[in-house]
Protein backbone atom coordinates (compact mmCIF):
# COMPACT_ATOMS: atom_id res chain seq x y z
CA UNK A 1 0.00 0.00 0.00
CA UNK A 2 1.26 3.38 -0.99
CA UNK A 3 1.62 5.70 1.75
CA UNK A 4 2.58 9.71 2.30
CA UNK A 5 4.09 10.93 5.23
CA UNK A 6 2.16 13.99 7.38
CA UNK A 7 2.49 15.96 10.08
CA UNK A 8 -0.40 16.12 12.70
CA UNK A 9 -1.57 18.99 14.83
CA UNK A 10 0.56 17.33 17.76
CA UNK A 11 3.60 17.83 15.77
CA UNK A 12 4.01 13.82 15.23
CA UNK A 13 3.78 11.81 12.33
CA UNK A 14 1.53 9.67 10.14
CA UNK A 15 1.01 8.40 7.16
CA UNK A 16 -1.54 9.05 4.45
CA UNK A 17 -2.86 6.05 2.35
CA UNK A 18 -4.44 7.33 -0.77
CA UNK A 19 -5.77 4.03 -1.84
CA UNK A 20 -8.30 4.52 0.65
CA UNK A 21 -8.60 7.81 1.01
CA UNK A 22 -7.21 7.83 5.23
CA UNK A 23 -4.59 8.23 7.52
CA UNK A 24 -3.00 5.94 9.88
CA UNK A 25 -4.17 8.15 12.76
CA UNK A 26 -5.98 11.40 13.80
CA UNK A 27 -5.01 14.39 12.18
CA UNK A 28 -5.18 15.91 15.34
CA UNK A 29 -2.14 14.27 17.17
CA UNK A 30 -1.09 10.79 16.51
CA UNK A 31 1.24 10.54 19.53
CA UNK A 32 -2.03 11.82 21.87
CA UNK A 33 -4.56 9.58 19.90
CA UNK A 34 -2.30 6.54 20.45
CA UNK A 35 -1.41 7.31 24.05
CA UNK A 36 -4.99 8.19 25.36
CA UNK A 37 -6.75 5.16 23.49
CA UNK A 38 -4.41 2.49 23.86
CA UNK A 39 -1.81 3.52 26.81
CA UNK A 40 -4.08 5.22 29.31
CA UNK A 41 -7.55 4.11 28.53
CA UNK A 42 -6.14 0.56 28.10
CA UNK A 43 -2.94 -0.52 29.21
CA UNK A 44 -2.70 1.32 32.68
CA UNK A 45 -6.22 -0.15 33.36
CA UNK A 46 -4.95 -3.36 32.92
CA UNK A 47 -3.88 -5.10 36.09
CA UNK A 48 -1.69 -8.15 34.56
CA UNK A 49 1.81 -7.35 35.57
CA UNK A 50 2.94 -10.01 32.95
CA UNK A 51 0.67 -9.02 30.04
CA UNK A 52 -0.09 -10.41 26.45
CA UNK A 53 -1.54 -7.85 24.13
CA UNK A 54 -2.82 -8.28 20.74
CA UNK A 55 -2.41 -5.61 18.20
CA UNK A 56 -4.57 -5.77 15.09
CA UNK A 57 -2.88 -3.70 12.99
CA UNK A 58 0.52 -2.49 13.46
CA UNK A 59 1.18 0.43 10.64
CA UNK A 60 3.83 2.39 11.97
CA UNK A 61 4.72 0.70 15.35
CA UNK A 62 3.62 3.76 17.26
CA UNK A 63 1.68 1.62 19.41
CA UNK A 64 4.15 -0.83 20.19
CA UNK A 65 6.97 1.89 20.48
CA UNK A 66 4.39 3.67 23.68
CA UNK A 67 3.81 0.28 25.06
CA UNK A 68 7.77 -0.84 25.11
CA UNK A 69 8.29 2.75 26.86
CA UNK A 70 5.52 2.06 29.17
CA UNK A 71 6.74 -1.43 29.98
CA UNK A 72 10.19 -0.30 31.08
CA UNK A 73 8.32 2.59 33.34
CA UNK A 74 6.39 0.22 35.14
CA UNK A 75 8.34 -2.37 35.49
CA UNK A 76 5.87 -4.66 33.51
CA UNK A 77 6.53 -7.53 31.38
CA UNK A 78 5.05 -7.17 27.63
CA UNK A 79 4.45 -9.94 25.58
CA UNK A 80 3.16 -8.23 22.14
CA UNK A 81 1.82 -9.65 19.33
CA UNK A 82 0.96 -7.64 15.74
CA UNK A 83 -1.04 -8.54 13.11
CA UNK A 84 -0.20 -6.48 9.89
CA UNK A 85 -1.26 -7.37 6.20
CA UNK A 86 0.36 -4.75 4.37
CA UNK A 87 3.64 -3.67 6.29
CA UNK A 88 5.02 -0.10 5.62
CA UNK A 89 8.62 0.00 3.79
CA UNK A 90 11.65 0.28 6.13
CA UNK A 91 12.90 2.80 4.44
CA UNK A 92 9.33 4.99 4.98
CA UNK A 93 9.51 4.05 9.22
CA UNK A 94 13.10 5.91 8.98
CA UNK A 95 10.91 9.00 8.00
CA UNK A 96 9.24 8.82 10.95
CA UNK A 97 9.63 11.32 13.93
CA UNK A 98 8.18 9.52 17.00
CA UNK A 99 11.49 9.19 18.72
CA UNK A 100 12.02 12.36 18.44
CA UNK A 101 8.64 13.90 19.77
CA UNK A 102 9.44 11.11 22.99
CA UNK A 103 12.91 12.39 23.74
CA UNK A 104 13.95 9.82 26.23
CA UNK A 105 16.74 7.75 26.44
CA UNK A 106 17.46 5.57 23.78
CA UNK A 107 14.34 6.61 22.27
CA UNK A 108 15.89 6.44 18.77
CA UNK A 109 17.58 3.06 19.60
CA UNK A 110 14.30 1.50 20.92
CA UNK A 111 11.98 2.60 17.39
CA UNK A 112 14.98 1.23 15.23
CA UNK A 113 15.02 -2.32 17.05
CA UNK A 114 11.38 -2.61 17.25
CA UNK A 115 10.97 -1.90 12.97
CA UNK A 116 13.99 -3.84 12.26
CA UNK A 117 12.92 -7.07 13.92
CA UNK A 118 11.98 -9.72 12.10
CA UNK A 119 8.88 -10.90 11.20
CA UNK A 120 7.24 -14.36 12.20
CA UNK A 121 9.50 -14.72 15.35
CA UNK A 122 9.76 -13.41 18.64
CA UNK A 123 12.21 -10.99 19.63
CA UNK A 124 13.27 -9.46 22.85
CA UNK A 125 13.62 -5.80 22.65
CA UNK A 126 14.24 -5.02 25.61
CA UNK A 127 14.36 -6.31 29.23
CA UNK A 128 10.45 -6.44 29.91
CA UNK A 129 9.16 -6.03 25.93
CA UNK A 130 8.73 -9.18 23.20
CA UNK A 131 7.46 -8.21 20.14
CA UNK A 132 6.05 -10.66 17.25
CA UNK A 133 5.07 -9.12 14.29
CA UNK A 134 2.68 -11.09 12.15
CA UNK A 135 2.17 -10.64 8.42
CA UNK A 136 -0.77 -11.84 8.26
CA UNK A 137 -4.70 -10.90 6.85
CA UNK A 138 -6.79 -10.42 10.45
CA UNK A 139 -9.86 -12.38 8.76
CA UNK A 140 -8.11 -15.26 8.36
CA UNK A 141 -6.47 -15.68 11.38
CA UNK A 142 -6.97 -17.89 14.20
CA UNK A 143 -5.71 -16.92 18.10
CA UNK A 144 -3.67 -19.48 19.27
CA UNK A 145 -2.49 -18.01 22.73
CA UNK A 146 -4.71 -15.69 25.01
CA UNK A 147 -4.47 -12.14 25.97
CA UNK A 148 -4.55 -9.67 28.66
CA UNK A 149 -5.05 -6.09 25.92
CA UNK A 150 -6.36 -6.23 22.91
CA UNK A 151 -5.51 -2.66 20.33
CA UNK A 152 -8.27 -2.81 17.88
CA UNK A 153 -6.38 -0.15 15.82
CA UNK A 154 -7.49 -1.30 12.07
CA UNK A 155 -8.28 1.12 9.58
CA UNK A 156 -12.22 2.50 9.71
CA UNK A 157 -15.60 0.48 9.10
CA UNK A 158 -16.24 2.38 6.27
CA UNK A 159 -12.86 1.61 4.68
CA UNK A 160 -12.45 -2.40 5.73
CA UNK A 161 -15.78 -2.73 6.80
CA UNK A 162 -14.72 -6.75 7.54
CA UNK A 163 -12.23 -6.20 9.99
CA UNK A 164 -15.35 -4.98 12.61
CA UNK A 165 -17.99 -8.01 12.29
CA UNK A 166 -19.54 -9.51 14.99
CA UNK A 167 -17.55 -13.08 13.72
CA UNK A 168 -14.43 -11.18 13.99
CA UNK A 169 -15.07 -9.90 17.43
CA UNK A 170 -16.34 -13.14 18.97
CA UNK A 171 -12.90 -14.75 18.10
CA UNK A 172 -11.28 -12.10 19.77
CA UNK A 173 -13.42 -12.01 22.84
CA UNK A 174 -12.53 -16.51 22.86
CA UNK A 175 -8.68 -15.73 23.03
CA UNK A 176 -9.24 -13.05 25.99
CA UNK A 177 -8.79 -14.05 29.49
CA UNK A 178 -11.29 -13.24 31.99
CA UNK A 179 -10.93 -9.47 32.78
CA UNK A 180 -9.19 -8.67 29.40
CA UNK A 181 -9.30 -5.23 27.88
CA UNK A 182 -10.07 -4.21 24.13
CA UNK A 183 -9.90 -0.56 23.18
CA UNK A 184 -10.47 1.18 20.27
CA UNK A 185 -10.44 4.46 18.53
CA UNK A 186 -14.08 3.46 16.72
CA UNK A 187 -17.03 4.80 18.65
CA UNK A 188 -19.86 3.57 16.12
CA UNK A 189 -23.34 1.93 17.34
CA UNK A 190 -22.40 -0.87 15.04
CA UNK A 191 -19.14 -1.89 16.39
CA UNK A 192 -20.38 -1.04 20.00
CA UNK A 193 -23.35 -3.69 19.79
CA UNK A 194 -20.96 -5.91 18.13
CA UNK A 195 -19.00 -5.70 20.90
CA UNK A 196 -21.62 -6.71 23.76
CA UNK A 197 -22.82 -8.79 21.36
CA UNK A 198 -19.96 -10.81 21.70
CA UNK A 199 -19.92 -10.66 25.65
CA UNK A 200 -17.76 -7.33 26.09
CA UNK A 201 -18.87 -5.07 28.66
CA UNK A 202 -18.41 -2.00 26.69
CA UNK A 203 -18.05 1.24 27.74
CA UNK A 204 -17.91 5.10 26.05
CA UNK A 205 -15.05 7.04 27.02
CA UNK A 206 -14.18 10.71 26.20
CA UNK A 207 -12.13 10.46 23.09
CA UNK A 208 -8.38 12.27 22.31
CA UNK A 209 -8.79 15.86 20.68
CA UNK A 210 -10.58 15.40 17.67
CA UNK A 211 -12.77 12.63 18.76
CA UNK A 212 -15.65 13.30 21.10
CA UNK A 213 -15.81 9.12 22.26
CA UNK A 214 -13.64 5.93 22.36
CA UNK A 215 -14.60 2.45 23.02
CA UNK A 216 -13.64 0.19 25.67
CA UNK A 217 -14.43 -3.85 25.81
CA UNK A 218 -13.87 -5.57 29.04
CA UNK A 219 -14.41 -9.68 29.30
CA UNK A 220 -16.15 -10.06 32.14
CA UNK A 221 -15.00 -12.37 35.23
CA UNK A 222 -16.82 -15.83 35.43
CA UNK A 223 -18.98 -15.75 38.39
Amino acid sequence: MNTELQITNDGSHTLYAPEIDETYHSTHGAIQESTHIFINAGLKQCKRQCANILEIGFGTGLNAFLTAIEAEKSGREIQYFTLEKYPVPFEKTLQLNYSHQIPIKDSDSLFDKIHKAEWETEVQISTRFMLNKIQFDFTAYQPDKTFDMVYFDAFSPEKQPEMWTQEQFQKIYNACNEGAILTTYCAKGSVRRALQAVGFKVERLAGPPGKREILRGIKPFKR
